[in-house]
């Protein structure tokens, strides 16, 4: 199908086409970080506005960022099983109603944070959008097997616009969430990427398991997850954060070292899977108590 195909000639377009578009399951995960920076940021309940319309805004920029990149992207995955479904490939869309909904929620994210919130958060809500939406997408994707560690800032930003939402600042310890994401990503996606590598070989995207092989792949992995550990021991290092989260994240930690060391013993593209699902499981979490031990 062509991107002007279909039953949307019709008018008959359902809305769990663009709620698709939005890729939910990650911007709830992006929101969720976004608003722990919030509380993070301040002693005692975040000022109504600040939670209320930060997070309306992040959470629309991160949707329009991720509708653009269903359009960029659209080509590359329709040769891949895991995303030949989606609205444009499958041609439950078309590539204008998929632009026209991603530039409309962006502006009305900006707009929103600008006017609501504050003109910093804006920007670099903005600069993000642009880092994943187009510099990640439209270059890095495709020029370098280090893609998703470079383009992996874009995707850590989220705790440092919450917290700017609500002071205005960019904070040291905002910077230390920034950080651990960062660090999260390339494992979180590598484990991901060795479980399709013959996905995107067969899109020709250089992942790492496609240009290194997946043996070195596995590799990295149980490295960037012991420097996470290491990372993540920061916000107590710090004084950021007490005991409570100090033995959760070692904990924690710990699990996504056995999940890749045994990735790495076995090679075996399930326990790739495992390790994939365990990682998103590992970033909620730690989060989760991170505000909760804020509060204690």
């Amino acid at each position: 199908m062509t991107d002007q195909t279909i039953s949307n000639s019709t008018g008959n377009i359902s809305w769990k086409s663009y709620y698709e578009l939005c890729k939910p399951k990650v911007v709830i995960l992006i929101i969720f970080t976004a608003v722990v920076g919030m509380f993070l940021a301040v002693p005692g309940m975040v000022p109504w506005q600040s939670l209320i319309f930060g997070t309306i805004g992040i959470g629309l920029a991160a949707s329009s960022a991720a509708a653009i990149n269903h359009f960029l992207d659209r080509k590359y995955d329709a040769k891949m099983a895991r995303t030949k479904g989606r609205p444009l490939p499958h041609g439950d869309l078309n590539g204008t109603q998929v632009l026209g909904f991603a530039f409309s929620i962006g502006a009305i994210a900006m707009l929103v944070l600008v006017f609501l919130v504050n003109e910093l958060t804006a920007l670099l809500t903005f600069l993000s959008l642009i880092g994943y939406a187009v510099i990640y997408t439209v270059y890095l994707k495709h020029a370098t097997p280090q893609n998703i560690v470079i383009g992996g800032a874009a995707g850590a930003a989220p705790p440092v616009l919450g917290w700017c939402a609500v002071t205005g600042t960019i904070d040291p310890h905002a910077l230390l969430l920034f950080l651990i994401i960062f660090i999260w990503t390339p494992p979180h996606f590598w484990a991901l990427a060795v479980a399709r590598r013959d996905e995107y070989a067969k899109a020709d995207i250089p992942m790492l398991p496609v240009t290194h092989g997946a043996e070195f792949t596995r590799l990295q992995i149980v490295l960037y997850t012991v420097l996470l550990i290491v990372v993540s021991v920061l916000p107590f290092l710090t004084g950021m954060s007490g005991v409570l989260y100090l033995v959760t994240a070692l904990g924690l930690g710990f699990g996504f070292l056995y999940y890749a060391i045994l990735l790495k013993k076995t090679a075996d593209d399930v326990i790739a899977m495992k390790t994939f699902k365990y990682s998103i499981t590992y970033l909620m979490v730690l989060f989760a108590v991170l505000l909760i031990d804020h509060y204690i």
